[in-house]
C-alpha cells in the first residue's frame, strides 16, 4: 500500500486519493512559480503561483481573465492544511471580501464572468458584495450528497454559486456546451415516434436545457481518482460546467484560491488556459501532480459526448458507447453570446 503524504500511514486498497510523497515534493516545488513584482501575461499563463493571494493579485495585469472562480474559505472556522480560517462576525467577513474583491475584479475582462461559491452563512454577505461593484446574472443551488445530519435542524447539504458580470448587455454565455442528458421515465410520442427525446441501447434519454440548481454533482470521495486531502475540494464536473458555460475555448481561467488544483485542472482538460493561485505549498504540488496526470487522461466524471449525466449513470454511459470517450475540444457554437 502508498504511503500517505510520504507518512506511515497506508492507504487502503482501492483508495484512489491523490497525494504526493516526500520525493515528489522536491520535484513538485520546482515547477511552481513564485512572483513578488509585475508580471507579463505570458509569466503567469498555465502556472500554479504560489503564495498570498492578496500580495499576488496587485503584481498581475489588468484585464486578462475571461472567467474567474472564487471559492475562499467561508465564514466558519476550518482547517486547511495548518491553515486555520476561524469564523467571524458577518460584518467582519464582508470587509474580508470587500479587501480583496476590487482587486481581482480588475483582472476580468470587460465582458467576462465571475462565479462566487458561498454557503448558507456567507451566501448574503457574498451577494451583497458583488452587488456593489457587479451584475449578478444568477444565483446556482447546487446539491452535495454528502453533508451530516442534525437533530433538531434539516439536513444542510446545499452551496450557493453566485454568477456576476462587468457588462450584463455583453458577456459569453454558452448554454448549448452545458446540456444535460436526462432519463426520461414517461416519454411522449407522435406519430409512433419520439417526442424531444433518444432511445438508444442504455435507454430513453432526453437532452435538456441546464437550470440554476443542480442535483447531479457528486462530491470527490476516496475511490474517486480525483480526489484530494483537500477539506472543501470542489468536484470537477462543477468546474466544468462553469467553464464551458462562461469561458471561450483557449480562454484563460483565474482561481485565486485553487486549493489542490480543481479549477486549473478542468481547464486544462477543456482545452483552456489557466491560472491558479494558492498559498499551502502541498496544495499546490497536489495540483501539480494532477495537472501532469491530466495530460493522459482528459475524461471528467459525469461528463461524456459534450452532456453532462446524472448521478448514477455509468453502465447507462456504457451501454451507449460513451463512457470512454474524452472531452470534446470543439464545444457548440454559443446560442447566447449577450
Amino acid at each position: 500500500m502508498e504511503n500517505i503524504n510520504g507518512g506511515n500511514r497506508k492507504k487502503a486498497p482501492g483508495n484512489r486519493t491523490i497525494n504526493v510523497s516526500n520525493e515528489e515534493k522536491k520535484t513538485l516545488r520546482q515547477t511552481l512559480t513564485v512572483i513578488n513584482c509585475p508580471q507579463k501575461l505570458d509569466n503567469i499563463i498555465n502556472r500554479t503561483i504560489l503564495g498570498n493571494t492578496f500580495q499576488i493579485i496587485q503584481y498581475m495585469p489588468v484585464a486578462f481573465a475571461d472567467l474567474i472562480f472564487i471559492d475562499p474559505p467561508y465564514n466558519i472556522t476550518r482547517d486547511f492544511n495548518g491553515v486555520k480560517f476561524n469564523k467571524i462576525s458577518n460584518e467582519n467577513y464582508f470587509k474580508f471580501v470587500q479587501a480583496w474583491l476590487p482587486q481581482i475584479i480588475k483582472l476580468l475582462k470587460p465582458n467576462g464572468s465571475i462565479y462566487f461559491c458561498s454557503d448558507l452563512h456567507s451566501t448574503a454577505v457574498v451577494q451583497q458584495a458583488l452587488q456593489e461593484h457587479l451584475h449578478i446574472i444568477n444565483r446556482i443551488t447546487w446539491q452535495r450528497d454528502k453533508g451530516r445530519g442534525a437533530k433538531q435542524n434539516w439536513k444542510n447539504n446545499m452551496e450557493d454559486i453566485w454568477f456576476a458580470v462587468v457588462n450584463k448587455k455583453n458577456y459569453y454565455f454558452n448554454v448549448n456546451a452545458v446540456k444535460q442528458k436526462r432519463q426520461v421515465f414517461a416519454p411522449y410520442t407522435e406519430n409512433n415516434k419520439p417526442k424531444d427525446w433518444q432511445m438508444s441501447d442504455g435507454g430513453k434519454f432526453r437532452i435538456t436545457h441546464p437550470s440554476n440548481f443542480w442535483d447531479d454533482i457528486s462530491i470527490p470521495y476516496w475511490s474517486m481518482s480525483e480526489n484530494t486531502p483537500h477539506p472543501t475540494q470542489k468536484p470537477e464536473k462543477l468546474l466544468a460546467k462553469i467553464i464551458l458555460a462562461s469561458c471561450p475555448e483557449n480562454g484563460i481561467v483565474l482561481d485565486p484560491f485553487l486549493g489542490s488544483g480543481t479549477t486549473s485542472v478542468t481547464a486544462k482538460k477543456l482545452g483552456r488556459l489557466y491560472v491558479g493561485i494558492e498559498m499551502n505549498e502541498e496544495y499546490c504540488c497536489i495540483s501539480e501532480k494532477r495537472l501532469l496526470n491530466a495530460n493522459a487522461n482528459k475524461t471528467i466524471q459525469g461528463y461524456a459526448d459534450n452532456v453532462f449525466w446524472e448521478r448514477n449513470t455509468y453502465n447507462m454511459q456504457k451501454k451507449s458507447g460513451q463512457n470512454h470517450k474524452q472531452p470534446s475540444r470543439k464545444n457548440p457554437i454559443p446560442t447566447t453570446l449577450t
